[in-house]
């Protein structure tokens, strides 16, 4: 398995689990816990950021590794 699978993979997985926070958000009344998602939900957005800029720093500079 190449990095950028593995980059693609975890991509994937914090987007997944960014959507959960976001979800959980919506369907509580509890004002801390919606706050708590919300900012959950933020820091994967922004480590999601910061993971897409990698991957594509690799395929950058690993071009075999570009997904088709």
């Amino acid at each position: 398995m190449t990095v950028a699978t593995q980059m693609s993979q975890v991509i994937a997985t914090v987007q997944s689990a960014a959507a959960t926070m976001k979800t959980f958000a919506l369907e509580t009344q509890d004002q801390q816990a919606k706050q708590s998602f919300q900012k959950i939900a933020q820091s994967f957005d922004d480590a999601l950021k910061e993971l897409e800029g990698r991957k594509q720093y690799i395929e950058d500079e690993e071009p075999q590794y570009k997904q088709q």
